[in-house]
């Protein structure tokens, strides 16, 4: 079955929420998150593995008590009377795991819910951390001079991102009702779904170029052909005997605008559980049954309430974050010697 010659190459629309993140640093990183595409007519990728905790920030250390990411080392080597996984020295708590935990998105929570594997695959990875700051505090990594100011960089950009954030959250009662339904109402054109189509499909290769393959592939065509003919033919038998996958060629449900035009113009004039003329594409033929339809429709508020949500709290928090730092540079405007950025130019150029 040549599914990607039957469907038209989508491009979802992903919105996708990344936080900065750094491995061993003295400040505490952001956890990564990122939602899964729409499935369309292929199944779902899998779900992404929850990114690794990085170790919380420590106090600096007093003099002749080693440096910052020694004792975070330290701390997370110690014995715990509640320790839920170890190698070698380095340990995680059923606290740092909850808290890990919490911090997640819905999404990320759900699917540890729903999986536990994943959970222990993450605890895997949580351990794998530690065992990289170990090394890195053995060779004493961190204080070369390049990589300590790598780090204080890191950090200095953290913190910024960090305190934004902290400056640019709506209001939790952001956005009310009647906003909600403003936005909606302004945008239900966007939100109506296309009409689909349920199908199924048996597939025999002919590539154009290949004059032998298109002779025998005909053959079979025609054979084919005879047995859907035949009284009470059953399209999902024949496609498993004919080597389709084992739910009988089953695409399940198509949007119209998914469907190549060579397709949807032989689907949309079929009746339901009829089946088509063999259609002639570049990897080979496509016959298809036409299994049942769904008329176009708007999705509802109810429906579509969350992700209008998180957009509006999205798109709200990126207005505040442009006002609050128009407002600084404005309280603070900022003079540039545009002689010596244009000597820095130079230099680099050279």
């Amino acid at each position: 079955m040549s599914v990607p010659c039957v469907f038209r190459t989508l491009q979802p629309r992903v919105i996708a929420a990344a936080a900065a993140a750094t491995l061993c640093l003295p400040v505490g990183a952001l956890a990564q998150t990122a939602p899964a595409p729409q499935r369309a007519a292929t199944a779902p990728a899998p779900a992404a593995a929850p990114a690794p905790v990085k170790p919380k920030p420590q106090a600096a250390a007093p003099a002749g008590q080693g440096s910052a990411t020694q004792q975070v080392a330290a701390t997370k080597a110690s014995g715990s009377d509640d320790v839920v996984a170890r190698v070698g020295n380095a340990n995680i708590s059923t606290e740092e795991l909850r808290a890990y935990v919490g911090a997640l998105g819905a999404r990320e929570q759900a699917a540890l819910a729903k999986d536990p594997a994943l959970l222990s695959q993450t605890v895997r990875m949580l351990l794998a951390n530690r065992l990289v700051l170990q090394e890195v505090i053995a060779k004493k990594w961190d204080q070369q001079p390049n990589i300590a100011a790598q780090l204080d960089r890191v950090r200095e950009s953290a913190l910024i991102e960090i305190y934004l954030q902290s400056v640019s959250t709506p209001a939790d009662s952001y956005p009310g009702e009647e906003e909600l339904q403003k936005v909606y109402d302004a945008n239900r054109a966007a939100l109506l779904v296309p009409r689909q189509f349920q199908l199924a499909q048996i597939f025999v290769a002919a590539p154009k170029e290949d004059k032998a393959v298109e002779e025998k592939a005909k053959k079979k065509l025609d054979d084919i052909l005879g047995k859907l003919k035949a009284p009470n033919a059953d399209f999902s038998a024949i496609a498993r005997a004919e080597g389709e996958a084992k739910d009988g060629g089953d695409l399940g449900w198509v949007a119209e605008n998914q469907i190549r035009p060579e397709i949807k113009a032989q689907v949309i004039g079929l009746a339901k559980n009829a089946v088509s003329e063999p259609i002639r594409l570049d990897d080979g033929w496509h016959i298809l049954k036409l299994i049942d339809t769904k008329a176009a429709y708007t999705r509802t508020l109810p429906e579509v309430r969350d992700q209008l949500v998180q957009q509006m709290r999205s798109e709200r928090a990126t207005m505040m974050r442009r006002a609050y730092l128009g407002e600084l540079l404005k309280e603070h405007p900022p003079i540039l010697n545009e002689l010596a950025l244009s000597t820095l130019l130079d230099s680099v150029r050279k």
